[in-house]
């Protein structure tokens, strides 16, 4: 079974999601989106607490109305670090999770320690505790399917973003040579009214000094 919990710290509200268990933490390992957040207490047992990225939002930005709520449903969740003050919190993208078959339950690395940050917790806030676990709700989740309506959902949008590109690409090509065919037009059309001038000077009957003297007065 998996814990969901709704944020209300962020504008649209975000789902955070834990596992009932170690042995529910070890599908979520494996099944979480690449683009959820993980959140653990630091060098202590806790939780593995997911934030579901909103779109738009990048992983090491996230609000810190919203940072704070995720790290404290950690905390709350931790025997031990529930219980003490001034804790760390871990967190990193999902797909940074490194789990090998010789690691305990629920226990994990990072493929880059660099995409790790850290969050301090002075002290439990009962107030955002509790707010977060009036919205809990406890859902069995078929992981695979999920897997596999996330991957097609994703596969329709980036051919969507392709398409609409492609059609912005098409559009723009037909206004760069309308533009230039227009500006070829009006070269051309310079040209002609040049070339009729000076075929007409060369026609014109050429006058002395005289006539020209007189055309003057």
């Amino acid at each position: 079974m998996v814990l969901f919990f709704t944020s209300t710290a962020a504008d649209p509200p975000a789902v955070v999601y834990m596992g009932k268990d170690k042995v529910e933490n070890e599908d979520l390992i494996r099944y979480a989106w690449p683009q959820d957040v993980w959140f653990h207490v630091d060098k202590l047992s806790s939780a593995h607490v997911y934030l579901r990225m909103p779109d738009g939002m990048a992983w090491d930005a996230i609000p810190e109305p919203l940072l704070v709520d995720c790290a404290q449903l950690v905390k709350a969740n931790s025997i031990e670090g529930n219980k003490k003050d001034n804790l760390t919190i871990i967190y990193t993208p999902a797909d940074n999770l490194k789990k090998t078959g010789d690691m305990a339950v629920g226990q994990v690395s990072f493929h880059s320690d660099k995409r790790v940050k850290r969050v301090h917790v002075a002290r439990r806030e009962n107030a955002i505790v509790n707010r977060l676990n009036k919205t809990k709700a406890e859902r069995q989740v078929d992981h695979e399917q999920e897997r596999v309506e996330r991957i097609k959902t994703e596969h329709a949008a980036r051919r969507a973003a392709a398409a609409q590109k492609k059609k912005a690409d098409v559009e723009l090509a037909r206004e760069r040579e309308a533009e230039k065919q227009a500006r070829s037009y009006d070269t051309l059309f310079a040209q002609q009214e040049e070339e009729a001038g000076d075929d007409y000077l060369a026609d014109a009957p050429k006058k002395s000094v005289r006539e020209l003297e007189e055309d003057f007065m």
